[in-house]
């Protein structure tokens, strides 16, 4: 699950990265609006948590854009303002929640997993189902039947975008902004070889999903009908 971090107060924005990954999830950072706004609209972030005293481009400014270009991401305020009106005006325009700084950490992470629970395909239980696989997040773990094998942190997020997604074509430049990120150098071969390493373990599992390429646009599960 990756989270985009807009705030400009470098040290806090890396404290807050690392609370979040800690966590098991990941995040990227932009310190002004403009480049918070052109990251959160290629639409790869599951939440995204907003400053609203932001260079170039202030928060409300950014949510009332983002909001504007069909954008439906759970945003998270954040402000070292409590006046009751910028509250407002900040959930008038779009934002999901509004945190006055300074906050505890743990009210924070509790703010995201709710925003992430609001999502129609992130309300589910611990496990996620295609065919006769089941993905279950807390450990990783891939399953067909009595055969299971642990993924690696790259492979669940693949195989959970695949999953989520089971019934669509996901491209293979989706693939590479959602799971390493917008600033990535990661190629269309990293993608290829994660891929393989899903296929191999697709076969130890023996599971009737295979993972179908679609030739010069990307992958798709692809299991028998009940």
């Amino acid at each position: 699950m990756r989270v985009l971090i807009v705030e400009d107060e470098v040290r806090l924005a890396a404290t807050l990265q690392d609370l979040l990954e800690l966590e098991g999830y990941s995040a990227d950072i932009c310190h002004d609006g403009e480049s918070g706004l052109d990251n959160a609209l290629t639409g790869i972030y599951d939440v995204m948590i907003l400053d609203v005293m932001l260079p170039k481009m202030d928060g409300f400014t950014v949510l009332r854009q983002l909001r504007a270009g069909g954008c439906a991401t759970p945003v998270l305020m954040l402000t070292a303002r409590s006046e009751l009106s910028d509250r407002v005006q900040g959930l008038d325009q779009g934002a999901d929640y509004y945190l006055t700084k300074p906050f505890e950490p743990k009210e924070l992470l509790a703010c995201v997993r709710a925003l992430t629970r609001r999502q129609p395909e992130l309300r589910q239980t611990d496990l996620i189902t295609c065919g006769d696989l089941t993905l279950e997040k807390s450990s990783f773990t891939l399953s067909c039947g009595e055969r299971s094998v642990r993924l690696s942190r790259r492979e669940f997020d693949m195989m959970e975008l695949l999953m989520l997604n089971q019934k669509q074509v996901i491209t293979k430049e989706s693939l590479l902004l959602k799971i390493w990120g917008y600033e990535s150098d990661a190629e269309d071969n990293n993608v290829e070889v994660y891929i393989s390493f899903l296929r191999k373990k697709l076969e130890h599992l023996h599971s009737q999903v295979r993972i179908k390429t679609i030739r010069m646009v990307g992958y798709c599960l692809e299991f028998p009908k009940e």
